[in-house]
């Protein structure tokens, strides 16, 4: 089979600092935990910032200026910085960062949904900073914005003008069709790049039939001009990774989509779950592609073309 591409989603705007000490969350911790996951095997380093003092999901440049140099420093995986960001940032704060770093990668998001994390309310908790459990508590009234304006401006701002690649994001189907009308209009290029973000309550579910109805959507709008990766939210994280690998395609995992190794075990970094994945798919028959194997793939510019 092919090379695959594992990807470490670090630190993210789910999940709050409170449901494992083990999420990174000052600049130290994050650029620790991403060399670390990279030295484990993981190919691209997807990463989010946050206010160290709070622990909230921050979309200040200064933040991420905190790790983005280190994290260069300390190993050679793709830097994949988000433009999601958090779901009540404006596409202003979202894009604050990476129109300064001008990183390789960039995530976007490929329509608008609804953001449902209340349900983790259901385990008991005790909560380190006070906005933590009222803003899951209001996810039953939170809308992800990605209008097609949205969608747009990434791809002009981050791709056409600053020469980025991009993780397309894909919470459903319909995302799909979202990606093939921009495709069609000429505003992305290919190899495309589809992350199929399953297990998000107001997105698919993590569902070995779901994976396939994906899979063979994309076939059918993209035919060999795309590679496709998984990421299970929750505990179905790894069995889907499984899946994925056997499939031919490519996985994502990290303490952003699951704190937890095993049932009811919590990760004790986002490294431990890249080492459980590689040996998943090395068992599998796959290579882990390196950095410089994953640029060709993505078409990416290098990283010796970057901003920080």
């Amino acid at each position: 089979m092919s090379k695959i591409i594992i990807s470490c989603a670090v630190t993210g705007s789910i999940h709050t600092p409170s449901m494992s000490p083990h999420l990174p969350v000052t600049a130290d911790q994050i650029a620790q935990q991403a060399v670390d996951a990279a030295k484990a095997g993981a190919t691209v380093l997807h990463l989010h910032a946050r206010d160290p003092l709070n622990g909230r999901p921050s979309s200040d440049p200064a933040h991420w200026a905190g790790f983005l140099s280190r994290i260069k420093l300390g190993c050679d995986a793709i830097i994949n910085m988000t433009t999601g960001g958090s779901a009540v940032m404006t596409m202003e704060q979202r894009l604050a960062a990476p129109l300064q770093a001008r990183p390789e990668l960039c995530s976007l998001n490929m329509g608008s949904m609804n953001f449902a994390l209340y349900p983790m309310l259901g385990k008991g908790r005790d909560w380190l900073h006070e906005w933590e459990e009222p803003f899951l508590r209001n996810s039953d009234d939170l809308v992800f914005k990605n209008t097609p304006r949205d969608i747009e401006a990434v791809l002009q701002l981050m791709g056409a003008d600053r020469g980025a690649r991009f993780e397309f994001e894909c919470y459903d189907v319909s995302h799909l069709y979202m990606l093939k009308h921009f495709q069609d209009r000429g505003l992305v290029q290919g190899p495309i790049f589809l992350q199929f973000v399953m297990g998000v309550l107001g997105g698919i579910a993590a569902e070995p039939e779901h994976l396939i109805h994906l899979k063979t959507t994309a076939d059918r709008l993209f035919g060999d001009g795309y590679l496709w990766s998984v990421l299970a939210a929750g505990r179905k994280q790894m069995a889907m990774a499984a899946m994925a690998a056997g499939m031919g395609g490519h996985v994502r995992v990290g303490l952003e989509d699951n704190l937890y190794i095993s049932q009811g075990v919590l990760a004790p970094s986002n490294a431990a779950q890249v080492e459980k994945v590689r040996e998943i798919v090395e068992h599998l028959g796959r290579v882990v592609a390196s950095p410089d194997e994953a640029r060709v793939l993505l078409g990416t510019k290098g990283a010796a073309q970057v901003a920080f």
